[in-house]
């Protein structure tokens, strides 16, 4: 874990409600950013190496902004978070570059256990 992980959520209690089981469970939050062009930016300055990206934001969605990074670095490591009932969006998400999602509400094992894969 060198530059630790980034967390996208337009909910500042989403975020740190992920930042809470990140932190508690041994990994290192470098950053957050509230929208998909403020995470691109962060991408820039802090290059994580993980992400974990809402899909639904305002200004820049998840799945542009999972696009916008991958531009930056194809190696790029993505989590997406979802709602219930965005099957679509994921699909769409994953076809741009992320490597898996979780679903809304968190459950701390599932986040976990997706960072766990992803940085693996």
């Amino acid at each position: 874990m060198g530059n630790g992980i980034l967390v996208v959520d337009d909910a500042s209690f989403m975020r740190m409600m992920v930042k809470d089981i990140l932190t508690k469970n041994g990994f290192a939050v470098s950053g957050e950013a509230e929208n998909g062009q403020k995470a691109v930016e962060k991408y820039k300055e802090l290059t994580p190496d993980l992400v974990i990206m809402d899909i639904t934001m305002p200004e820049m969605d998840g799945i542009q902004a999972v696009k916008e990074i991958k531009k930056i670095n194809s190696d790029a490591k993505i989590v997406m978070c979802s709602a219930m009932g965005q099957q679509a969006m994921v699909i769409e998400a994953i076809q741009a570059g992320a490597k898996d999602f979780i679903v809304k509400p968190f459950q701390a094992d599932r986040v976990v256990d997706a960072v766990t894969k992803a940085l693996g």
